[in-house]
């Protein structure tokens, strides 16, 4: 299986250059920046030792903020940041540390991930979650750079994915150093995949800082706003949108003032999701067309980028999107930072342990239909005491974040000794 890999992999440089390509036309990469996929850089290595940070999207690179700044504290360390997509290197663009650098991900090629390896020449991998990539694990295997595996989950499906093609894991996992595990149950999953080396050091995403405010992007809108009652759909998925619409439309019956703002997962679908809100009958203004709310606006599209915060210390009630019709869920921790009361669909894969902690302790209500997420809604906007029990019980979460993280940092400390050898 892993000598198939390897071999397809090998083959398909034009195919894979193409689906750049096109990725680029679609706007899920930036066309400057695509030589960083095959491992040519647009940066240069710092002097002294680099420990290389990779993380899929935005919620791992969020995650990994506070372990480079960790990390930083020695001065003789360099970060460099690897991403898969355009919003995380945008987001990471802000709010990197000083000597931290951010690089397109090389894809998963023997000879892009050589390339990539040859001109960074990391000491150091930490990776992200389940990034487990067969050409870069064992290419780093190759050189001696150890591999740790950091906030390390496995969901029940893709368990049992890597479980039908065992000896393959098996491989993968021989090249895997250490595994920092969020939970007994993920740790469980490595260690019968393979992993020889398992640590239990919590959720390290209950320890991202709070989102960053504009306080004059928030002053702007909170004055356009005024008293009017609000509602926040945040990094919604496509069909999450029209669920919205709907729910705006029955609720409105009741509080006719009513203002549904949307932030869409993906910015650049803006455009769709505003003539979609259109063919319902609805007023809409776009913020990224600078467009002011006014009385006569229904729906506020937020498509832009790095200010999420802002609008959950805003609005009162937060649906959380990638719940209802897409799976996976958005990470539920962001907005337990602010005053607000918070809803996710059923389908929260990704978070599974924080959603039904969050559940069982009266942290967030979750729906599982357009009825329900009206209904969530409705009562919440009829009673304060509620929204402010459930915004108060939702911040006490984010008091265990300061362990996971203190966990996780001395975990990698302690693995790495003068030299960079792994100690288990």
């Amino acid at each position: 299986m892993l000598s198939l890999y390897r071999f397809l992999t090998d083959i398909a440089a034009w195919p894979l250059r193409a689906f750049l390509r096109v990725r680029a036309w679609r706007g899920k990469e930036e066309p400057l920046r695509l030589p960083e996929r095959r491992g040519i850089p647009s940066s240069k290595r710092p002097l002294g030792r680099l420990i290389w940070c990779h993380a899929a999207s935005v919620g791992e690179a969020i995650s990994v903020l506070p372990i480079a700044e960790n990390l930083l504290k020695d001065p003789e360390v360099s970060i460099l940041v690897t991403t898969g997509t355009v919003t995380s290197a945008r987001i990471l663009a802000e709010r990197l540390p000083t000597r931290a650098i951010h690089q397109f991900a090389p894809w998963d090629r023997r000879a892009w991930i050589t390339r990539f390896l040859d001109l960074w020449q990391p000491d150091l991998s930490l990776r992200m979650e389940s990034e487990l990539w067969p050409n870069t694990l064992l290419a780093l295997r190759e050189r001696s750079i150890p591999s740790v595996i950091v906030n390390a989950r496995l969901s029940e499906k893709t368990f049992r994915g890597w479980k039908h093609f065992s000896s393959f894991a098996q491989d993968i996992m021989d090249c895997v150093d250490v595994v920092l595990a969020q939970s007994v149950e993920f740790a469980d999953h490595f260690k019968t995949l393979g992993a020889k080396c398992i640590k239990i050091t919590g959720n390290i995403k209950l320890a991202a800082a709070p989102l960053p405010i504009d306080t004059n992007a928030h002053g702007k809108l909170s004055g356009m706003i005024g008293s009017r009652p609000v509602w926040l759909a945040a990094s919604t998925h496509i069909g999450e949108e029209k669920i919205c619409f709907t729910a705006h439309k029955r609720l409105r019956d009741t509080f006719p003032k009513l203002l549904t703002i949307i932030t869409p997962r993906h910015p650049e679908r803006g455009s769709a999701i505003s003539d979609s809100a259109k063919s319902h009958g609805l007023n809409v203004a776009r913020r990224s067309k600078n467009e002011p709310i006014t009385d006569m606006t229904s729906i506020y599209i937020a498509d832009t980028l790095g200010e999420l915060g802002a609008l959950f210390s805003i609005a009162p009630i937060v649906f959380m999107g990638k719940s209802l019709k897409a799976h996976g869920g958005q990470n539920p921790i962001e907005p337990c930072h602010f005053d607000c009361a918070i809803i996710f669909g059923p389908n929260m894969e990704n978070f599974k342990d924080i959603a039904e902690a969050m559940v069982k302790e009266h942290m967030a209500l979750q729906v599982n239909s357009t009825e329900s997420l009206i209904a969530a809604v409705s009562r919440l906007l009829h009673s304060p005491d509620e929204r402010q029990r459930l915004s108060h019980n939702a911040k006490t979460i984010t008091m265990s974040a300061d362990a996971s993280l203190e966990k996780t940092c001395k975990a990698i400390s302690d693995m790495v000794d003068e030299q960079l050898r792994i100690k288990c």
